[in-house]
């Protein structure tokens, strides 16, 4: 007798992409998102694990399996409602999460073929969600007749503010920029976050009943200290990030054309540089353009300056490419969009023209040794290897610090050796009254990471709040 037939499994359904050659001159977002049969096919994939180890690889716990269920029914509403229950950012986290490191790095599927699209489907259904106009609100408790002064308003911010709003709580966010979002909307590009996106995610928490106050510097315009005695704040939140820029510190760095990646990609981003000169904000472009540095923000910077108008960008990494601690999504979109990849090599010497303008970089070629307290293989030097590269324009996208207008105005808040605010696992600081969370904590982390700082600080707070100190 025959052998019965296997059911064929069915194979991920891919995103649909704008093509290479058209969108590397474009600031359109590249994916272009599941349409209703997309997402269905996909989540049909999903195996119902009784006991779903993606939900561990999900910092802010999503009932994963849940409101994958209900877009394969076709309940959208009851999918974004699932979502909504542990991240007010779905739409956000959809899009720039490493999710090949935590959800879908867990998923069962993926032991044998290629892992669910969580992060796709969490799109699809916070995509639907703001198209619909006529959606109900998620609940919240009664009011506590407590106020929480959020500082910042990126992802472990807007974290905080989205689950203190629900439990009851007067929630105001200040934030120094002239619009909401922090890194959402001053780092990460047009093409990978439009900023559309995360101004309905802010809009979503505002019909809450968040209050959000642009402009305000805190630890300038007002300090952490004025906003628990002055203006009567029960509790504060820092969620300020690490936003201080980091340099190679090498000869020529003060060069006209060497930017930092902050500058670079705010006046891009945030100040829609992109757009000069309907928008008044200058952005230099550049004929030879080199990148320094090999994570998301150098991944950002690269794809952005190919966009500007540059046909030679080269990314100067110091390790190999198997090193590279950008996403795998956006190295391959980076290759295939032109972006030339120099592995193995450190600037040792920026060079200029009489003019004090960037002509060139004097690199020194690297080789791996034993690996490092990170983990990875150091890179060390080989000696007399060097050579010389044209660059009118030098990115550094090597990390960045925490900047310390907060730490240096508000006593009694505890920093580490590298500035970092000292915290708990819960954000819980060493003043009372006051959390920390995110960058500003941990140093440069992901979205995801930050939302989950958030949400542990958001229930130390409620009980705080609730209980006292």
């Amino acid at each position: 007798m025959a052998e019965k037939a296997k059911k064929e499994k069915a194979p991920r359904t891919p995103m649909p992409e704008q093509k290479p050659e058209v969108r590397r001159r474009n600031f359109e977002e590249v994916p272009m998102g599941y349409t209703a049969e997309m997402a269905q096919a996909e989540a049909q994939r999903c195996l119902q694990c009784k006991k779903p180890s993606c939900k561990e690889g999900c910092p802010v716990n999503v009932d994963i399996p849940q409101f994958i269920a209900e877009i394969a029914q076709g309940n959208y509403a009851g999918a974004i409602m699932q979502l909504w229950q542990k991240n007010s950012l779905p739409a956000v986290c959809g899009r720039v999460c490493p999710q090949e490191n935590q959800c879908e790095g867990m998923c069962i599927v993926g032991k044998k073929d290629k892992p669910v699209a969580i992060g796709n489907l969490e799109r699809f259904a916070a995509d639907w969600a703001r198209a619909e106009k006529d959606l109900p609100m998620p609940p919240k408790d009664a009011p506590t007749g407590k106020k929480v002064a959020v500082v910042g308003s990126g992802p472990g911010s807007l974290t905080v503010a989205g689950d203190l709003i629900r439990k009851g709580h007067e929630v105001t966010v200040f934030e120094a920029f002239h619009k909401a979002g922090g890194v959402l909307v001053y780092g990460i590009p047009e093409f990978r976050l439009p900023k559309e996106i995360v101004a309905a995610e802010v809009n979503f928490l505002e019909r809450l009943g968040v209050k959000v106050e642009c402009n305000m510097v805190v630890g300038s315009t007002i300090t952490v200290d004025e906003l628990l005695t002055e203006e009567g704040f029960d509790a504060v939140y820092l969620g300020v990030g690490a936003g201080l820029p980091r340099f190679v510190g090498v000869p020529g760095e003060n060069l006209i054309g060497v930017y930092s990646a902050n500058e670079y990609l705010t006046r891009a981003n945030l100040m829609k540089g992109y757009l000069f000169p309907e928008y008044d904000t200058p952005l230099v472009g550049g004929e030879h353009v080199c990148v320094f540095g090999g994570g998301n923000v150098a991944m950002d910077s690269l794809r952005t300056a190919m966009r500007m108008g540059c046909d030679d960008v080269k990314c100067v990494y110091r390790r190999s490419e198997q090193e590279l601690p950008a996403r795998g999504e956006e190295i391959h979109h980076a290759k295939d969009e032109g972006i030339q990849f120099f592995v193995l090599h450190n600037p040792i010497r920026f060079i200029g023209d009489e003019d004090n303008r960037l002509k060139a970089v004097e690199l020194q070629e690297m080789k791996l040794g034993e690996p490092d307290e990170s983990g990875r293989r150091r890179p060390e030097p080989i000696p007399g290897s060097t050579k010389t590269l044209e660059c009118d324009l030098a990115i550094i996208a090597i990390g960045s610090g925490a900047n310390p207008l907060i730490t240096r105005t508000t006593p009694g808040l505890a920093v580490n050796k590298w500035g970092y605010i000292e915290a708990d696992e819960a954000g819980k600081t060493k003043k009372p009254g006051v959390w920390a969370g995110g960058d500003i904590v941990t140093g440069a982390a992901t979205v995801i990471k930050a939302a989950g700082a958030g949400r542990l600080a958001a229930n130390s707070m409620h009980e705080y709040l609730t209980w006292g100190w």
